[in-house]
């Protein structure tokens, strides 16, 4: 049984919220269901005692219908300047390239993630169709004859891909590599992938203009997210609270 400044969160009340905190383990999803209900009675409580009613759409306020009502009435929280989006865009120019651009052809060698036997023999023969092409080997006719792909009848050409276009894992290897063969096989979930870049376009700056209302949205947002974690980290402190023993370094919901 928990108690937050006298009134009793019961332990079914708790063990009925476990199931909306995923966690590694039953306890961990305990700690999280009750964090959650603990903070959500703060919420309402502190609400109370300044008079705020807060609805919803559906006439059942939720934890963040409070959260928000309560920041509204007692926190201010600032908003980037101009200067600052522009100082974050000069710091960061990495963040604000365009994709670059692949051309770029692929023999496809089928085997699903579980099918270890089918890997290791698709990795064989990837290294085989690499030492072939090393040697010369037209990569049109190995596609053709090779690739499980619908692009094996263009000669296994997928034509120019920006990043976003292909699964994460393939993408991944593709864009940090230099034009030319690949001299590994690249993994993905649908099997191994002998690949030939056949050039490489690469991504320009983009003007600070076209990315201001983005930057400015994401400072604002991490600028809030501290405002609520202090926020919550107050009404803790200042509560009376037993049966739970609030560590809030360690607390995911505080993160």
């Amino acid at each position: 049984m928990i108690q937050v400044n006298q009134t009793t969160i019961p332990e079914a009340t708790v063990m009925a919220e476990v199931q909306y905190h995923p966690a590694p383990d039953k306890r961990a999803a305990i700690l999280k269901a009750a964090e959650s209900l603990i903070i959500g009675e703060l919420f309402r409580q502190r609400a109370k005692a300044l008079g705020l009613t807060v609805k919803s759409e559906l006439n059942i306020a939720s934890d963040d219908n409070f959260l928000d009502a309560l920041i509204e009435q007692e926190v201010n929280i600032p908003t980037a300047s101009d200067e600052e989006c522009e100082q974050y865009y000069n710091l960061n120019p990495q963040r604000f390239h365009s994709s670059p651009l692949l051309e770029v052809s692929h023999i496809l060698l089928a085997a699903a993630p579980e099918d270890h036997k089918g890997r290791i023999e698709a990795k064989i023969l990837s290294e085989q169709l690499i030492n072939q092409l090393q040697q010369g080997e037209n990569f049109s006719q190995l596609a053709k004859q090779h690739s499980i792909c619908p692009s094996k009848e263009t000669g296994g050409s997928l034509g120019q891909i920006s990043k976003g276009q292909t699964v994460p894992e393939f993408e991944r290897q593709i864009f940090t590599a230099e034009p030319g063969l690949m001299p590994q096989g690249v993994e993905s979930r649908y099997g191994i992938h002998v690949v030939h870049i056949a050039r490489k376009v690469a991504g320009n700056l983009l003007p600070f203009s076209a990315v201001q209302q983005k930057i400015a949205e994401y400072l604002n947002e991490k600028v809030r997210r501290k405002a609520v974690a202090q926020y919550i980290h107050t009404l803790i402190t200042n509560a009376e609270i037993k049966g739970y023993d609030f560590n809030l370094s360690d607390s995911p919901l505080m993160q």
